[in-house]
């Protein structure tokens, strides 16, 4: 197959070398111009199969340039891409389109959509060209043959038709897939940069809660004093609910999934959901006896159906009526699923809708379509991030003035029997929570080792810190003795779980646990019931959790 010929154009040489590169494996000619002049000089000379425009040229801008290879003879129906390194405002998208442009890519270029898109289009020449020379071969036929062959010439002229349809259908959907491949990269870049802020954003909440908390116990009997100090208590965990929303929408939030009764779990905050709605709106139910449990974090799950409600509410400003429905059986399922068992479990509203512009961008972080202050924009995309990371998916269904459907699909518990919270209990003869133990405290920022340290010593615990798991191994060689240690997971050089598998290779009875913001650790052999603990943890959590570790300490000897 020869190679067709694409022309690119820009004013900046760097820029047409990265084209190059990135287009070079197509196996195509390349013919690269600095200006509108160089571009129509090898219009004139070449047969061009794609062009690829830079919008902004200092001489003649791209929709100069574009309208004027329109009014080429030859090159009417020559696919013309724009490259934009700036946004384009709707009115300059347009324009362009009016210029005679059929697609737009910006800045910074994507390689495998650029490819995909001059792919498409290079195949679409092709087979015009084809169709082209086979029309014109028809013809010649046609010509040259008598009126007896003029029934297959019918023929022929039906079968071309029929794959020019196809050629059509096949540029759709392969329109159709790149659109979604860009919308995932598009999610997957938002949500692992999301997922970091959170991160880092968790870790400066812990020293401000730790401390707070601490500095709380020490002031003196003052009204105003103690007011201020909770309202940035208040303040910094609201700030945690928030890092915890960030975390559902990239999917790093910890879970705790266990085997859930919906219908219980409904039952049991139904008085919540309605407080929340206000007497204006109303609540319908349709969950059927004996539904199979849900495998899900019940906690989260409460938040989910929490934030679908409050987005109904607000949908319908004169009151109205949500339905929430539970069913294992469905004829359509979204394509994301892995095959098993799942339960679809949908909230409805008849409130006004949402256009087809704001469904697409509705789970989207930060996308809010009500005013300011009445709305973060994280509700959804918390819901979406929980189903995905719980093994399940979302689908958001909406007409303008008709209301809305959000529906989740959640997997069903495969151990029917329900799970029940752990005792945190303290056998017989385990260690009094009393007792003064001696804590290594293993973690890179030092804001928030201190903070651990300082809640540590104020629970009459001696408290050594380590600023790397090297260093913390160095502390444990020299044969200082610990009770406990307490380390974070996301650390250079070594990660808290691979400091914990060498703790349980070489000191098995020391106990550990991992305090992250995030929910993902190895899958490797030796971190089987590692304790773990989520930040921000306030100095109750930090207790209960070392009474926990002393208690499995306990059980084991």
């Amino acid at each position: 197959m020869d190679p067709v010929n694409i022309l690119l154009v820009d004013d900046q040489p760097a820029k047409l070398l990265s084209y190059e590169i990135v287009l070079q494996e197509l196996g195509e000619t390349l013919l690269k111009a600095h200006s509108g002049r160089e571009a129509l000089e090898h219009l004139l000379r070449n047969e061009i199969a794609v062009i690829l425009v830079d919008v902004c040229m200092p001489e003649q801008d791209g929709f100069e340039l574009v309208s004027m290879i329109r009014e080429h003879p030859r090159y009417q129906n020559t696919a013309i891409i724009f490259v934009s390194a700036v946004a384009m405002a709707e009115p300059d998208r347009l324009r362009g389109y009016a210029a005679g442009a059929v697609d737009y890519v910006s800045v910074p270029i994507v390689p495998d959509v650029l490819r995909a898109k001059v792919r498409v289009f290079t195949e679409l020449y092709r087979k015009t060209r084809e169709l082209e020379r086979l029309n014109a071969e028809l013809e010649k036929r046609v010509k040259e043959r008598t009126a007896e062959l003029e029934a297959s010439s019918a023929e022929l002229r039906q079968l071309n038709e029929e794959l020019e349809q196809r050629i059509d259908q096949r540029t759709r959907e392969r329109e159709d897939a790149l659109a979604q491949l860009f919308e995932a990269q598009k999610l997957d870049t938002i949500g692992q940069l999301t997922g970091g802020v959170a991160h880092d954003f968790n870790n400066l909440l812990m020293a401000v809660l730790g401390s707070l908390n601490l500095l709380k116990k020490r002031l003196p009997a003052d009204e105003k004093t103690e007011r201020l100090v909770n309202n940035a208590i208040q303040a910094a965990e609201r700030g945690a609910s928030l890092t915890q929303r960030l975390l559902a929408f990239a999917r790093r939030q910890e879970l705790k999934p266990q085997a859930v009764d919906f219908q219980i779990l409904f039952n049991n905050i139904e008085d919540l959901l309605s407080k929340a709605l206000g007497p204006t709106v109303g609540v319908e139910h349709h969950i059927p006896k004996n539904l199979p449990p849900l495998l899900i974090d019940g906690n989260q799950l409460e938040l989910a159906l929490l934030n679908l409600f409050v987005n109904a509410r607000d949908a319908m400003p004169d009151g109205g009526t949500i339905v929430v429905a539970a069913t294992e059986e469905s004829p359509h399922r979204p394509a994301a699923l892995r095959p098993g068992r799942y339960i679809k479990i949908s909230v409805s509203d008849n409130g006004v809708g949402m256009d087809e512009a704001t469904v697409l961008r509705a789970t989207e972080p930060f996308f809010t379509t009500k005013g300011l202050g009445k709305g973060t924009g994280l509700g959804l995309s918390m819901v979406h991030g929980l189903a995905a990371q719980s093994g399940g998916a979302l689908e958001l269904a909406s007409v303008e003035g008709n209301g809305t459907t959000v529906s989740i699909w959640l997997p069903i518990a495969e151990r029917q029997e329900l799970l029940l919270p752990e005792d945190l209990q303290l056998p017989k003869d385990g260690s009094p929570p009393g007792v003064p133990l001696s804590v290594l405290v293993v973690d890179d920022d030092a804001l928030v080792c201190m903070g651990t340290t300082a809640m540590l010593e104020d629970l009459g615990h001696a408290a050594l810190e380590a600023s790397s798991a090297s260093r913390a191994l160095e502390l444990l060689a020299s044969g200082q003795k610990f009770d406990l240690v307490i380390t974070d997971h996301a650390m250079p050089g070594m990660t808290g779980a691979e400091l914990s598998r060498v703790i349980f290779t070489s000191f098995p009875e020391l106990p550990v646990i991992l305090a992250s913001g995030y929910a993902e650790l190895p899958d490797g052999h030796g971190l089987t019931g590692l304790l773990r603990m989520t930040k921000p943890f306030t100095q109750e959590q930090l207790q209960a959790t070392i009474q926990r570790a002393l208690t499995e300490r306990a059980n084991a000897a």
